[in-house]
Parts: structure tokens; sequence; C-alpha cells
């Protein structure tokens, strides 16, 4: 404490503030109030800024093209297409094993892709009851996830190693059991779970919306989600803490091929089959909106409401390029430039967060 010259009051330096606007006789901002006003631009910039761009280019496409993309059927595109709901599904498989530290996972499209064969296969070629088919199908895929976990937690094998080598296994399984042919056909008494609509969407869409705000609230108010980012932020730390490192890194395999096969179920519900070709086409855009992801309300962390806005925002360029009459490669080069665009932000926010 000490006193003032010309007032004789006292003031304590420790506890004294700056004024919380400019100065009431001189009108100057003050270098505190400078700095507010930087952080809390900053604070916005970060979580917001990606999806301000997203909002650009819904009015850009729809100044562009307004007769085609500023209407009902193209928002019903963006939001409960089929390529957006698989997605929804392959990033929440995703986001399993990169939040505990298992950065490539590289199966999650090819074990999503051996569900959605082994319904169809089950169902159209072998006529098996289609809900039956749909939970060994959801069964598989869940296998295929706790062996991933137990090699690469239980036995210490790479795990881009596995999971590439798992994934490319998985794909000439598909291909062998569907005998190299799309399958089509399965049972329009199981198609509802995918088609049925609501307020002009497809329940799969709800479905998808369902497991992304579960996984979000499981993130932020369960121990569970808090141990999740705990173990992959540093697993030695946490092990120090009580927390049961293992467990929790063989779970998260075993539940990214729960939901992976889950998705996959949807999708052949929706389409009424699947080809298995097509199942690493999904390995880009994939991880392109789990990183973007990291760019959205929560900077620098991965999380999933920001993957699953992530998922529109592609849905929303590919769309209004595609209106636009570009051609099939351009779906390519905007998911491969948004990827390297995401992880490069990805990286940048890390870096200032520690």
């Amino acid at each position: 404490m000490i006193q003032t010259p010309s007032t004789g009051t006292r003031r304590s330096d420790a506890h004294t503030v700056a004024p919380a606007g400019p100065d009431p006789y001189t009108g100057v901002v003050t270098a505190q109030e400078r700095r507010v006003a930087t952080r809390s631009f900053g604070w916005f910039a970060t979580r917001f800024a990606v999806i301000v761009v997203w909002l650009l280019l819904i009015v850009l496409f729809s100044v562009l093209e307004p007769s085609s993309f500023f209407t009902v059927g193209a928002l019903q595109s963006i939001l409960g297409g089929p390529t957006q709901t698989t997605l929804v599904f392959l990033c929440a498989a995703l986001l399993c094993t990169i939040l505990v530290g298992e950065f490539v996972d590289m199966s999650v499209a090819s074990n999503f892709g051996l569900a959605a064969i082994l319904i169809s296969v089950l169902n159209v070629n072998l006529h098996l009851n289609a809900y039956i088919a749909a939970i060994v199908a959801i069964a598989a895929s869940t296998a295929v996830g706790a062996v991933n976990g137990w090699l690469v937690v239980k036995l210490g094998v790479n795990t881009i190693v596995v999971t590439l080598g798992m994934g490319t296994f998985l794909l000439g399984l598909s291909l062998w059991a569907a005998n190299l042919q799309p399958v089509s056909g399965v049972a329009t008494y199981f198609q509802w779970i995918a088609n049925a609509k609501f307020l002009g969407l497809p329940l799969a869409f709800y479905l998808g919306l369902i497991l992304m705000l579960g996984f979000a609230y499981l993130l932020r108010f369960t121990p569970l989600g808090r141990n999740m980012r705990f173990v992959g932020e540093n697993r030695e730390v946490s092990r120090l803490a009580g927390v049961r490192v293992q467990s929790i890194r063989f779970g998260a395999f075993t539940f990214a091929g729960l939901i992976a096969g889950l998705g996959g179920v949807i999708a052949a519900a929706g389409t009424g089959g699947f080809d298995p070709n097509v199942s690493n086409a999904y390995l880009l855009p994939m991880f392109a909106a789990t990183f973007l992801g990291t760019a959205i309300i929560d900077p620098g962390r991965f999380n999933a409401l920001g993957t699953l806005l992530a998922v529109f925002f592609l849905a929303t360029g590919v769309l209004g390029l595609q209106l636009l009459g570009a051609t099939s490669w351009v779906t390519d080069v905007f998911y491969g430039g948004v990827l390297v665009v995401a992880v490069t932000i990805t990286t940048i926010l890390h870096r200032r967060a520690r």
C-alpha cells in the first residue's frame, strides 16, 4: 500500500485496474482496453471463422446459382445426403481413436464397407433376415475394432501398420464376399431405418445428429470423456494419475469398430445395397472433416460438434462447385485442399495452446 501525494488516499498497486473504456476526459482508448478487444476478436475468430466462411459460401453460391442452390432441395442434399450421413458416422468412429492419441486409423472406412457389404450379401444373396444380418455385420465390425485394439494396445504394434494392413485386408475380404460386384436389393422393410422422412430429412440424418450430440456430451460432461482427452494428451501422466490408460485405448478401438459398423448398416439400408469399391473413397473427406472440426467451437482440439459442422461445410462446397459446372475432379481438389488447410490450422492452434 502506498500513499498518493496529491490526495493522501491509499491504493494497492496489486489491484490497480485500468478503466474499462476510453478515458472519460480525453476519450483515448487505454492499452488494456485494446488488449481486451484483441483477445475478444481472437476468441471469436478461432472458434467461428470457419462458420463465417461457410455462410459466405452459401451466399456466394446462392447469388451465382439461385435457381438450383438456394432451394429446399439443395438444403436437404447438404444435410441429409447419403454421403454426409456416411461421413458423420465415419468421423465419429475416427474421433474415438484420435481422442486417445491414435491419430491415423486407416481401417475405419474399410470396416464401414465390411458391415455394409455383409448385411447386403447376407440379406440379398443368402436370404437371411435383414435385422439378423445387421446384427451380424455390426458384430463383425466391432470385432475388427477389438482386434485392432489388441494388436496396438496389448502387443504394441505400430498403429499405422496395423490399421493400414487391416484396411487393405478388409477391402479384399469385402470384394471377395461381393464377388467384385455391387450388391443391391436389401429388403424394403429394413430400409426405413435410414429413409423414413421427418421434416423433409431422412431418419439417417437424425441418427447421425444424435450420435454426435451424444459424443459431445460424453466428452464435455462425463469422467470417461475427460479421461479420453487426458490419455490423448499424455499417457504417462494419465497412468500416474490412476487412469486406466490401456483399457481406454482398447475401448476406443472397439467402439470405433462399433460405430463404423452402425454406419455401414445404415448406409446399406439407405441405398438398398453397397459397392465395396467405394469404401476407400471416404478416407480423404473423413480426415478432412475431422481435422477441420478442430478449428470450430473448441479450437485446437478434436470435438464432435465442430466435426459435424465441418461435414456440412464440405458438403456445401462440393455441391456448390458441382452446380457451377465443375467436373468430378474438383471434389478431390476441394477435399485435399481443405485437409491441408485444416491440418495447418490444427498445428498452429496446438502450438499456441502450449
